[in-house]
Formats: C-alpha cells, sequence, structure tokens
C-alpha cells in the first residue's frame, strides 16, 4: 500500500548509452515507479555517488547491462512511502539507508526522487544520521565492513589499510579501530594521512616517500600485520608477503593497476598467508546482512564517527558530481538530493 499517491512523474537523471557524463547524462521527468511483490518505495533524501557508478556510466564496466536507459547510483538514503505485496506496512514512513540500487541486473538506480528496490536491500537510518551521510554507506562502508570482519573479530590484533583516506579505506581504518585492532595505514600525501587520522589511525606511511616494508617492520618490531586490506593488490603485491605474519590474510576489493598480476606462490605459501578478493554484489546475502547490519551497531556506538560527504549537489548538477568523483580529488563520498 502507498502511503501516499503518486500518479505525477519523477525528477530523475538517466543515460541511453554509455561515455563522458556531459555527453550522456539527462536531467527531467520520467515514470515514477510502484513497489511490486517484495519491494519498498523510497522518497530519496540523498543518492550517493561510487567510482563503480562512474565506471557503469562511462562504459568502462557493464555487468552485462543492456537497457533502452539507466538511473545511475547503487546507494542512497530516504523514506519508505509505498510498499508492495507481501512486505508490512510498519515499514511506511521509516528512514532507511540502501544498496545495489543499479546493480544485480537493476537498471534504476537512486539519481531520482524515488527508487523501488527489494526490502533485503534496505537497513534501517539511526534518527541522528542525516541522510546525506546514509548515503555514504551502501558500497564504501560494506565494503569495508566485510574486507575488516569476514575473517572474524580484530580486536587486539593489528590491521593494515590501504588507501586510508579513500572512501573504503576510511571506512576500513574507522570500523577497525571500533573493532579494537592497531590500525596503520598507507597513504600517499601529508593531507591523506590527516584525513586517515580523522579515522582512529595508529600510525601512518606515506608509500610515495617511505618503504612500507620497511616501516611495518619498525613499527611492529618484526611481528607483521595480521591482515591487510588492499585497494589495490597488484600495486600493494611487491611488499605483501614482507608484512603479514604466518596465518595471516590479504582481503582485496580491487586491482586497478594490474589485473592479472603474477605472484611469487611460495613466498605466500610459506607463511600460511591467505589471499581473499571479493567484490559486494557477489556476495552471498547472509554477509550482505552481517555487514549491513554491523553497520549499524558501529552508527549506534559511535555516533560522532565522521562519515566524510566530500559534497551535497542538487539532483540536476548530477554531471559536475560524477566528474567530481572522476577527479580523484575528493574526500568521502559525493552526494545528490532531489
Amino acid at each position: 500500500m502507498a502511503l501516499f499517491l503518486r500518479d505525477a512523474p519523477m525528477k530523475a537523471c538517466w543515460y541511453g548509452k554509455t561515455g563522458p557524463a556531459r555527453d550522456v547524462l539527462q536531467f527531467g521527468d520520467i515514470e515514477t515507479p510502484v513497489a511490486k511483490e517484495g519491494e519498498v518505495r523510497i522518497k530519496i533524501y540523498a543518492s550517493g555517488i561510487n567510482p563503480a557508478d562512474v565506471k557503469l556510466r562511462s562504459g568502462f564496466s557493464t555487468y552485462g547491462y543492456n537497457f533502452p536507459f539507466v538511473i545511475p547510483n547503487s546507494d542512497g538514503a530516504g523514506v519508505i512511502d509505498q510498499v508492495g505485496k507481501g512486505v508490512t506496512e510498519e515499514l511506511l514512513e521509516s528512514r532507511v539507508w540502501f544498496f545495489n540500487g543499479q546493480r544485480l541486473g537493476r537498471a534504476y538506480g537512486s539519481g531520482a526522487e524515488f527508487i523501488a528496490l527489494d526490502k533485503k536491500y534496505i537497513t534501517p537510518l539511526p534518527e541522528k544520521v542525516p541522510f546525506d551521510e546514509g548515503a555514504t554507506l551502501g558500497i564504501p562502508a560494506m565494503t569495508a565492513y566485510h574486507s575488516i570482519f569476514s575473517d572474524g573479530p580484530v580486536a587486539g590484533k593489528t590491521v593494515l589499510v590501504t588507501g586510508g583516506s579513500g572512501a573504503v579505506g576510511f571506512y576500513c581504518v574507522s570500523l577497525a579501530s571500533w573493532g579494537g585492532a592497531r590500525v596503520i595505514a598507507t597513504v600517499s600525501s601529508v593531507e591523506k594521512g590527516e584525513n586517515a587520522i580523522l579515522g582512529g589511525v595508529t600510525d601512518i606511511i606515506n608509500y610515495k616517500t617511505e618503504d612500507v616494508a620497511h616501516r611495518i617492520e619498525k613499527l611492529t618490531n618484526g611481528a607483521g600485520v595480521d591482515r591487510v586490506i588492499s585497494v589495490d593488490f597488484a600495486d600493494s603485491l611487491p611488499w605483501l608477503p614482507k608484512v603479514i605474519r604466518k596465518n595471516g590474510c590479504v582481503v582485496a576489493y580491487a586491482s586497478a593497476s594490474d589485473r592479472s598480476p603474477q605472484i611469487d606462490f611460495f613466498s605466500f605459501m610459506r607463511n600460511n598467508i591467505q589471499i581473499r578478493p571479493f567484490i559486494l554484489n557477489a556476495l552471498p546475502q547472509k554477509h550482505l546482512d552481517d555487514a549491513r547490519f554491523g553497520i549499524n551497531k558501529w552508527l549506534n556506538e559511535s555516533p560522532n564517527a565522521l562519515r566524510p560527504v566530500a559534497a551535497n549537489l542538487p539532483l540536476s548538477r548530477m554531471i559536475e558530481a560524477h566528474e567530481l568523483v572522476e577527479s580523484g580529488s575528493k574526500f568521502g563520498t559525493v552526494v545528490v538530493s532531489p
């Protein structure tokens, strides 16, 4: 049932072909979606934009999509205003954050005033968390949560996060620190090091000017780290087996510098080092649920934790927002608000 009826078109951004943002993104009126069986409709207050979203729009990634048009962006936050068959009406008027808006065969993401989405992709948004911050929690925070906790608790362990100022990396730092770990982060500048410190990092390594393996040896008195969270597996590969202690692991959620890196197998085997790559949208629902409800536990226990919003622009400025993500000059998630 609907909280209120909406027959009028909604405002949205979309593209009918992939390419540069200024060439393909359009803004205007389209049909408002209706919640189908098992779905809720959300009135969107904030839409989060991730690197994966701009790659899909540019054509760099496709996930096999073939639709007449696509509404970009996966993440967002808003209020449920309609529920479909089989969904309790108690959810009406609930504040929520969500993910997988434009993923897994879905073409119609969060770059609009409304979205209809399976209820398994929505999570309650605590009252004290603003909508724009809620829109940063999908891909970045869920990727970070799975990276940090999928191999068990981190209390008393040492975790190395590469790219500790990035959208995912910053949440890795924050969540690992909240989980009781000693957190070391690599960054590429003094400014990015200052950003990572805001998340609770213990030690900073500037990988542009310092030898990472040597610094880890000094910082851990030769013991190494328990886990490495890598934003670029191939780039980290030369020093990875040197810094991970026996029976440790490296979790990698990207390898942009080389998608087919060669590894020295025996250097990992000798110390029983696990190598575990993953992508969020391929995880089983149980792991997705662990991540989203774990994030809410963190939100409730750490209400003052920073959830960085790089910019909050009107929905009509989607082109500018996508270009800001592509610039690589941001700290946090770029958000657009209908």
